[in-house]
């Protein structure tokens, strides 16, 4: 059974974890996401896209 989840939802869930367990600080999870905000918006958001794209396209056709 496949289940899809999205890569926000699954950042989410690691960075709550971290938060939890490792000790990571609520204002360093802000920054980070600050940092998202800001790279969405430049000229680099589109190749991150498309290697997350192609990263997410190989893991899922991995059978095991």
């Amino acid at each position: 059974m496949v289940l899809p989840i999205s890569a926000a939802v699954l950042m989410l869930i690691i960075v709550i974890l971290l938060i939890r367990r490792s000790g990571l600080k609520l204002w360093h999870a802000f920054a980070c996401t600050l940092l998202g905000f800001y790279l969405a918006s430049t000229s680099i958001a589109q190749p991150i896209h498309t290697l997350t794209t192609n990263v997410a396209g190989m893991i899922s056709g991995i059978r095991i």
